[in-house]
């Protein structure tokens, strides 16, 4: 028996093709209508429903390029299954370079949302009813704020989901953040929900960033191979074993001034450890910026102009604290060079 059509906002995707569909979403000050773009690619042969989105908050946009790249891979010919692609969720944002929508609210606290709510309130409610409800499993892709980078990691609550756990060991990233969830996002909803969901870091706001972006487009292809909806290839080689953190702190600057940062991203730090040092601009003032932990730095500031109070260096922890920079030296000779600065 043929599989039925895949029906997105009214559109229907027959087996064995793919559409693109503009989901309607609001109107500009000026009338002009607002949509989400989505792409459906709908196999022929049975499967999960994988949703991969991007931009849910507007400047991150190394998932744009993640998901522009996934959908041009060849292996999606022989899709078991169904793939949902939004590489724009929050379209108000992306055009105004802003993580946040015209009413200053965070889409991913907004979930579930409401249809009578904020804009916010409204858009989640518009995602979650025609799209995020159809999924059987999500990959969110997210970078680091405005300013700040992150280290490429898949942040996922593991001990209450063991497809969620499986998810994340193939993904490939060289680190796991065993991270809360956060009420109002769109981890919490689906986690909460019985979807399994990885929300995906790497690189930073209003930036493409390379590698951030291979490993992203690598990583959700490996997903999809684990979930049998994609061929697994007997020639391909598994990533090593990502290291599971076990807690996570920011170094924070203890004087206004300017940064000198004395680490990298992916450095193995100690406790007690000088990881920059913050002065003001004739040098009268000075204090260091120490680590609380030893760990490894997976999120950074990038702007050198700081506040006291403001955070600096992301601290991950780990039991094995051998086997996770082991991990980060693999992952990053695979990639590029990193470039000599520091910034």
């Amino acid at each position: 028996m043929a599989r039925a059509p895949f029906e997105l906002a009214d559109v229907r995707v027959a087996p064995g093709t793919r559409q693109q569909i503009d989901v309607p979403v609001a109107k500009l000050y000026t009338h002009a209508p607002l949509y989400i773009p989505v792409e459906v690619v709908h196999g022929r042969q049975p499967g999960p429903v994988m949703l991969v989105c991007g931009g849910i908050h507007g400047d991150e946009i190394n998932g744009v390029e993640i998901v522009r790249r996934l959908l041009r891979s060849r292996q999606l010919s022989r899709l078991k299954g169904t793939l949902i692609a939004v590489p724009i969720v929050n379209v108000f944002g992306f055009v105004q370079h802003t993580r946040y929508l015209p009413d200053r609210r965070d889409l991913n606290r907004c979930f579930p949302g409401s249809e009578s709510g904020s804009l916010g309130g409204r858009v989640a409610a518009l995602f979650r009813e025609q799209i995020v409800d159809q999924a059987t499993h999500i990959i969110d892709l997210h970078t680091g704020a405005i300013h700040r980078t992150n280290l490429p990691q898949i942040r996922a609550q593991l001990a209450t989901s063991e497809e969620t756990e499986r998810m994340a060991n193939a993904f490939g990233a060289p680190v796991i953040l065993n991270a809360e969830l956060r009420e109002g996002s769109l981890r919490h909803y689906a986690q909460n929900r019985g979807t399994p969901v990885l929300t995906y870091e790497a690189g930073e706001a209003l930036r493409f960033d390379e590698w951030a972006i291979t490993p992203g487009v690598r990583g959700v292809l490996r997903v999809m191979r684990r979930l049998g909806m994609l061929s697994s290839g007997s020639r391909r080689r598994e990533p090593p074993a990502a290291e599971v953190a076990n807690g996570s702190s920011w170094a924070r600057a203890p004087i206004d001034g300017i940064l000198r940062p004395q680490v990298r991203l992916g450095a193995r730090v100690a406790r007690g450890q000088q990881l920059g040092r913050v002065a003001d601009p004739f040098g009268n003032a000075e204090g260091e910026v120490l680590s609380m932990a030893d760990g490894i730095v997976i999120g950074m500031g990038r702007l050198p102009l700081v506040n006291e109070g403001e955070a600096l260096f992301h601290i991950a922890r780990f039991d094995e604290i051998d086997e996770a920079e082991s991990a980060i030296e693999t992952f990053q000779s695979s990639l590029e060079p990193p470039p000599d600065s520091l910034y």
